[in-house]
This record gives structure tokens, sequence and C-alpha cells, in this order.
């Protein structure tokens, strides 16, 4: 069974986490979070240290490695890719990009059984990044893909009127911005939640068994408000 170690610093938060699944024993997740804006380059590398001693883990028994690949802050997601690939890179092991946005919805899933969630963070720029989804039996489904937009401008898919939607995330600060449709549809939100390493690496573990292999140098993280631009400029 894979040992996996997953990474964040897309946002004001760092983590790491580390999933120890041996043949018939139960999962072991070892994970360290705190808020600590302007520190990740300082925290990230000793929170990764602590949680393999923690485990009883080398690094060289580790099967992958995940980060949180974006969106979210442009510095941040530059530290995380950056420490991840030079690890991935050392130790000769693939390397997995997680959704930001995908994390807050397993973590909200996880922790308060939400089944319709809108994750946003907050893009600066009078924007924010968002998607929706489905999660079920720990389980995620995309329902909306990943975008970069003004708030005005959020619609929400179009499902039968008993969903209730949950919003998750930095960007739900910005809910009065919002159609008159989405805050009647998201009546409950936490705007306080961070993206964690301790969600992505369950998701980083899922995309392994579905063998997924990505060299360090394949993954890249995700800006979205770049890849607008260029849009536009094409």
């Amino acid at each position: 069974m894979p040992i996996l170690l997953a990474l964040d610093a897309s946002s004001s938060a760092c983590s790491a986490a580390l999933l120890l699944q041996r043949e018939g024993h139960e999962a072991t997740l070892v994970s360290r979070f705190a808020l600590t804006p302007r520190e990740h380059t300082r925290r990230l590398l000793p929170m990764v240290d602590e949680v393999l001693a923690e485990a009883g883990i080398a690094p060289s028994a580790l099967d992958a490695v995940a980060y949180g690949r974006g969106p979210g802050s442009f510095t941040g997601l530059r530290i995380a890719a950056g420490t991840a690939q030079g690890l991935a890179y050392g130790l000769e092991r693939p390397l997995l990009g997680v959704s930001t946005l995908e994390a807050l919805a397993l973590a909200a899933h996880r922790r308060d059984g939400v089944e319709h969630a809108v994750t946003a963070l907050d893009a600066r720029m009078g924007e924010i990044y968002v998607a929706a989804w489905r999660c079920r039996a720990g389980a995620t489904e995309a329902l909306l893909d990943e975008a970069v937009l003004a708030p005005q401008r959020l619609v929400l898919p179009a499902l039968d009127e008993t969903a209730d939607w949950y919003g998750i995330g930095s960007g739900w600060a910005l809910r009065d911005a919002m159609p008159a449709a989405v805050q009647a549809a998201v009546t409950r939100f936490d705007s306080t939640a961070e993206p964690a390493a301790e969600a992505m690496v369950l998701l980083a573990a899922r995309d392994f068994a579905l063998g997924m292999r990505p060299a360090p140098h394949e993954s890249q993280p995700i800006y979205l408000r770049d890849q607008v631009a260029w849009q536009k400029g094409g």
C-alpha cells in the first residue's frame, strides 16, 4: 500500500500531511497545519520533517509526493511547487498536483457531511477562484469547472431545489457581491476555511490508485488568471 506525502502553501495557511496505508491495517494520517502568512518558506520543510518523524517514515519510503497546485496565492503556489518538486526529484518519485478547491470541498464533506459545496478563494482584484462539487461517500465530483471571475458573475449548477449548498473558502467574504440567486441558495458558508494538505493527501491517494504517476517536471501550478489572460491575448 502506498505512502504519500502532501504539502500546501496556497493560502495564508501552511500544511503538510502523510498518509500511510499498510496491508491489513487501518490507514494512518499524520498532519500539521498553521496559519503562517509570509512564513511559508520557513515553515514548510520543518512541517514535512515533523510528519515523517511522527509516522516513523524515512523520505526514501515515500511512494509519491503531492502538493496544492492551485488556484491560490501566486507566491505560495511557487513555494509549494518548488519544495515538492525538489523532494520528488531528489527521491525520484512521482509528483501529484491537487486542486486546492477540491481539497476544500473534501475537507468540508469529511468534517461536516457537506454534500453540495461551492468552494471559493479570494483571487484579489475583485475576483474569486471558484468551483462546485457533489460530495458522497468520501468522494468528490466536479459540478462546475474551476474558474476565476467576478463574484457578480457566479452562477450555480442547475440541480433540484432540494440541493443544500454550502459555501467554503475566503471567497465567501465577497458573498454580498454575488447574485441574489446565489445568496438565496447558499445560506450556509465558512469564509475562514483554508486549503489543507490533510485533504490533499487523500485526493493524491485516489489519483495514485488510478495509476497517475506524473514525473516532477510534468506537474505545474494552476494559476487560472494567467490562463484567462493568455486566452484573451490569443
